[in-house]
């Protein structure tokens, strides 16, 4: 069985995210929990609640959705505003229009999230697709974010590789998807195992070939240097070193996570919160 490179691996499960343009308020908006926002190419699913301080933005991983931050909601919000979406086509946002997977489609998603909540200035966490997605928008409206949490983000992925596995997703879907999502889980918690898999199965295949193609044009060194303002960047060392943005950046402030799978913040929620907390304690 052939075993993936790591970047490519990791790149699948990463993306892009973007916000801003219009005037906004300087109030928050007050939370109200679970809300549905009318999203450019449909509805989006949004989890909104705590209030006070900065507020911060959770976006999750490819196949995944915003319960994967329930830990971190929880934790967060009895001292300030936190939340997170499910990115088009996952969770409960609805499947995109037209199939449009762009980098310009989920940032226009987080723009009208960001717009429509009052969301003049926050901290984004994103892992995997949503980190892409995080760095990319940190990288276009550097005045809207306040602090940036990258875990499991990926470099720029090689073309030979990345081109090899979209062939293989398009031959040979089944095998290839559950090798890549083994390798990701190695040394993962069993219900972490359990979710993640059970949350990929139901991607379509014509949905994930749709995002990786999208994927393998994403460069995220140049928004990544765009974005001069605090940042961390957390990785696994099961699954993310090599070819993870932290290698791209040895001199960036890291964080590196033992014994867990590419979800640490699903595997040890305590530890992974209490680095949160440091990170958050330092942003103005």
């Amino acid at each position: 069985m052939r075993r993936f490179p790591t970047p490519a691996v990791s790149l699948l499960f990463a993306a892009l995210l973007l916000v801003a343009g219009t005037q906004l308020q300087a109030a928050p908006e007050p939370a109200d929990g679970q809300r549905s926002i009318e999203g450019p190419a449909g509805a989006l699913f949004v989890d909104d609640g705590g209030d006070g301080g900065i507020p911060v933005l959770f976006l999750h991983s490819f196949a995944g959705d915003s319960s994967h931050w329930a830990s971190q909601l929880d934790h967060l919000r009895h001292h300030r505003r936190a939340l997170a979406m499910d990115l088009r086509g996952h969770g409960k946002s609805a499947r995109p229009r037209n199939m449009d997977y762009s980098m310009a489609g989920f940032v226009k998603d987080v723009e009208t999230v960001a717009d429509k909540l009052k969301l003049a200035r926050f901290v984004i966490v994103g892992h995997s697709l949503g980190a892409q997605v995080a760095n990319a928008y940190a990288g276009a409206h550097p005045d809207r974010v306040a602090g940036l949490v990258l875990v499991g983000a990926a470099g720029k992925l090689p073309k030979d590789p990345g081109t090899r596995i979209l062939a293989d997703l398009e031959s040979n879907y089944a095998q290839t998807m559950k090798q890549m999502m083994e390798q990701e889980l190695t040394g993962a918690q069993p219900h972490v195992r359990t979710t993640i898999l059970e949350q990929a199965g139901k991607m379509s295949r014509e949905d994930v070939v749709a995002i990786f193609r999208t994927l393998l044009n994403d460069n995220p060194i140049p928004a990544y240097e765009r974005y001069k303002g605090p940042r961390l960047l957390i990785y696994a060392t099961s699954t993310d070193v090599e070819g993870g943005l932290q290698a791209a950046k040895p001199d960036a402030r890291q964080k590196a996570f033992d014994g867990t799978s590419h979800w640490p913040h699903l595997d040890k929620p305590k530890e992974f919160s209490a680095v949160l907390d440091e990170f958050l304690a330092e942003v103005r």
